[in-house]
């Protein structure tokens, strides 16, 4: 700084105050930049942890920006294969024809895009048109014929999808006995009742119309193969036996497990011993009948979501779906089972679980939790050919 003497007052000179001050304007400016980068770079982080969470941005070859599932999800589906004995299988359930009786379905996700809707039926509203106002069939629908980023068990079958079931995930009894006697007219192969086997699926009402029960022997008896949720009451909230109508004598009733093979403490234990308190009134149950038939994954399980994306559920809803996979799989290699018009071949394909599925370390026999064992897919096709 230099300065300057005039009668008797130092002036400082102007030009050097001024670069001092545009010094300190710089510096100010430079660290709100510096802020304002922090800021943008923890924006950032968060959105791309978001992503990482439910599924990750891909830029294709034309430049269109799309979702992918997250890690996580496609570990999970991998981890389930592997642990089914999946991996490998040529069959994808061509020429099976499956009724899945839920909330509905939502066609717009990519991974469902190549899905053989044959018919739609709405008990709820009656809608022409598919839909899904909760969510949960278009979850289940997946893992039976997601053909994307998810895999689905078998994504050639011939899809038939009643809406029973309300935006709440509620529904009433008679409404799904009236579903199911639809799936039953459209001579389908497999009805699928992932009911009673979700987290936020209330139970039904019962009563005094038609019931589910009824409407699912009927269909047995006329040769159609019914798999249902054995429910997620188990643990200190189990009621002592599977849902309805799991517990139904030739329905394949499925329990679940998680990813480790292990049994999944939400999955509804069976009652197989038989009781009179409390009612409704059990008799003892027999071998290849008891409940649960068989476990398969229900924990952490990755599926489409009706918005469009993918999650991870929890639920006996998800192992019923893999079974009904399984089984679709079974019936293509095997077509004489649907020819039939009896309840014989649901006996024998219950035969041929029991041998087939994989009993947990140190298992002998029926497990009131763990059914005769987990779903072995490659060992159910092995089964029935021999």
């Amino acid at each position: 700084m230099h300065s300057v003497e005039r009668g008797g007052i130092v002036e400082q000179d102007v030009e050097t105050e001024s670069y001092t001050e545009d010094l300190f304007e710089f510096q100010r400016e430079e660290n709100l930049v510096l802020v304002q980068r922090t800021v943008a770079l923890g924006i950032v982080i968060l959105l791309i942890s978001a992503i990482v969470y439910i599924g990750f941005l891909v830029i294709g070859e034309n430049g269109l920006v799309s979702y992918r599932p997250g890690d996580q999800a496609l570990e999970s589906q991998e981890i389930y294969s592997n642990l089914i004995e999946f991996d490998g299988i040529q069959s994808d359930g061509d020429g099976i024809r499956v009724c899945i009786v839920d909330s509905g379905i939502m066609m717009e996700h990519d991974d469902l895009d190549s899905v053989n809707l044959v018919e739609w039926k709405d008990f709820v509203n009656n809608q022409a048109s598919p839909y899904d106002d909760h969510g949960h069939g278009t979850s289940m629908a997946g893992i039976l014929v997601a053909d994307g980023w998810m895999k689905g068990i078998a994504p050639k079958v011939d899809l038939f999808v009643a809406k029973a079931l309300t935006k709440d995930g509620s529904g009433v009894d008679s409404v799904v006995a009236e579903a199911i006697d639809w799936c039953v007219s459209k001579d389908v192969h497999i009805i699928s009742l992932s009911l009673g086997g979700a987290p936020d699926i209330i139970p039904f009402d019962i009563g005094s119309d038609r019931g589910s029960d009824e409407a699912t022997n009927d269909a047995i008896d006329q040769g159609i193969f019914v798999v249902a949720a054995a429910g997620n009451d188990g643990g200190n909230n189990d009621d002592g036996d599977v849902s309805n109508p799991c517990g139904e004598r030739l329905v394949i009733c499925v329990g679940g497990v998680t990813q480790s093979g292990d049994h999944w403490i939400g999955s509804s234990t069976g009652d197989n011993n038989g009781r009179l308190l409390p009612l409704p009134l059990l008799a003892p149950r027999s071998d290849p009948h008891k409940k649960p038939e068989l476990v398969a994954p229900a924990q952490q399980v990755a599926v489409v979501n009706y918005e469009g994306t993918w999650s991870m559920v929890d639920g006996t809803s998800a192992a019923t779906v893999y079974v009904t996979g399984a089984l679709a799989l079974l019936l293509e290699e095997n077509p004489q089972l649907v020819d039939s018009t009896s309840s014989a071949n649901t006996v024998q394909v219950k035969e041929w679980i029991q041998q087939s599925v994989t009993p947990r370390e140190g298992q002998s026999g029926h497990d009131d939790d763990y059914g005769y064992g987990l779903l072995n897919v490659r060992e159910l096709l092995e089964a029935a050919n021999a």
